[in-house]
């Protein structure tokens, strides 16, 4: 039977008002009957272009048949199949721009709500199931190091263990999850989950070393030539702050998104009982309009900011950042201001930031990226005030893998060169995710942390 309903059952959540001063998640889950009832309005299309919108290839209208006919368990079993971390892509995953975004259902009515369903199953295994899902495999003897506990990394160890690898996973952090839990918000995506996660991923077998950063600690040629691993998987992420280089960036209040949003997620500074030093304004402007700076503006309102800006130098049509996002940020009482592009950071005489001037911007012709460019308005510059300044414009590769490996080769953007099964030029060492790509989604990271492992395997089996 279908559901011919036109829209999505709507997703359950915090009221704006309360939501915006605490870190409790926004979105609460379906029920068992909203999760049934949205599943019975999948099609079941025989083409299914709802897969191959999946970077992770995750057989989307199984697992929603299965919800659909009450057999929850089985619907998580079909996703960890193919997807290790089910519960974070459930909450984090763009899927109007991938799965979603090809739904059948959405030509003419709202698409089926995967994300939501896949987010249902992976919780109601939380709460209703006992141990992990284990795969059948055969130990295979071989050893593989995955550099980086992040989306790309634990994709990489997923796959690799279900095939019978003996696996180690190398952090430079104390926490594992990299940006899952440095990066993106308690409200959205809670650490209990990520660590939930992670411990699936133990008890199938792979192993953690935190606090190893691996170039300075020890390097890759050291993890192979004395480690004596076989093959080595580089998924460090991009973590270098970018700034504008405009003037007054050097001012007191002024500070990158990423350390911002570590500071609160991974120190916990939202916390009374943690003591971690972090930026408290009242009038705060983010610069960007990616998930980044959405992440940062509603963590500043729940910080306890009176004023949140984000200012953009595009329109609300060309954000990067998911629909879902900044819908929440304007529920929750952000302020948005379009065709807008710093120029200057403005501070009194203690050298601290008091305002950020701006000019007005108009959209020229269609860019590079399929988006039309700004285009300054002349004589247009105008002041925000505000007394803290967060830059949420992207991140930078980092090198340090790439100066410390011997003969590893470098790609057009700065990041390590892999061909398409992510092996890099030396056979023994591939990579993926940020590092080689620069910053994307958690879920094209994990994509190509699978492509590695497939990679991985095949160099492995004819070795």
């Amino acid at each position: 039977m279908i559901n011919l309903s036109k829209v999505k059952n709507p997703m359950p959540e915090q009221n704006p008002e309360i939501r915006k001063r605490n870190f409790l998640e926004v979105s609460e889950g379906y029920t068992e009957e909203m999760a049934v009832n949205e599943a019975m309005r999948c099609l079941n299309c025989r083409t299914r272009p709802c897969v191959s919108g999946c970077p992770v290839m995750v057989n989307i209208p199984e697992f929603i048949g299965k919800i659909a006919t009450g057999e929850y368990e089985e619907a998580y079993k079909v996703i960890n199949t193919t997807s290790s971390l089910p519960a974070i892509c459930g909450r984090v995953c763009p899927q109007e721009n991938q799965c979603e975004g090809k739904c059948v259902r959405g030509i003419k009515d709202e698409p089926v709500a995967i994300g939501r369903l896949e987010r249902f199953a992976a919780d109601w295994h939380a709460k209703n199931s006992d141990s992990t899902i284990q795969l059948e495999k055969n130990g295979n003897r071989h050893r593989v190091a995955v550099v980086g506990a992040g989306p790309a990394g634990l994709a990489c160890a997923g796959d690799l263990i279900n095939k019978g690898y003996d696996v180690t996973v190398y952090e430079s952090l104390h926490k594992l999850g990299g940006v899952l839990v440095y990066g993106i918000p308690e409200f959205r995506l809670p650490k209990a989950i990520v660590a939930r996660e992670v411990a699936a991923l133990e008890e199938k077998g792979v192993k953690f070393v935190t606090n190893a950063i691996i170039g300075r600690s020890i390097t890759v040629d050291e993890l192979i030539e004395e480690e004596k691993f076989e093959a080595v998987f580089v998924g460090t992420g991009a973590g270098l702050p970018s700034f504008m280089n405009i003037p007054g960036e050097n001012l007191l209040g002024v500070c990158a998104a990423n350390e911002y949003l570590t500071r609160i997620n991974l120190m916990k500074a939202y916390l009374p009982e943690y003591d971690t030093p972090i930026i408290k304004a009242k009038k705060i402007a983010v610069v960007g309009g990616g998930n980044v700076a959405m992440d940062s503006a509603r963590c500043a309102m729940r910080m306890g900011a009176e004023e949140v800006y984000i200012i953009y130098r595009r329109s609300e049509e060309e954000m990067p950042a998911r629909a879902e996002e900044v819908h929440h940020a304007k529920e929750e009482g952000i302020e948005f201001r379009m065709l807008t592009n710093p120029v200057k950071i403005v501070g009194d005489e203690e050298g601290r930031v008091t305002g950020i001037e701006c000019v007005k911007m108009a959209q020229g012709e269609v860019d590079a990226s399929g988006r039309r460019s700004p285009v300054e308005i002349p004589d247009s510059n105008f002041i925000i005030e505000a007394d803290c300044v967060i830059m949420a414009i992207g991140t930078k590769l980092n090198r340090l893998i790439l100066d410390t490996t011997k003969n590893l080769k470098e790609n057009k953007r700065g990041g390590i060169a892999v061909d398409e099964k992510a092996a890099t030029n030396r056979p023994e060492i591939f990579a993926g995710g940020d590092a080689v790509t620069g910053a994307a989604t958690v879920i094209k990271a994990m994509g190509a942390g699978k492509v590695a492992a497939a990679g991985i395997d095949e160099y492995l089996t004819k070795q």
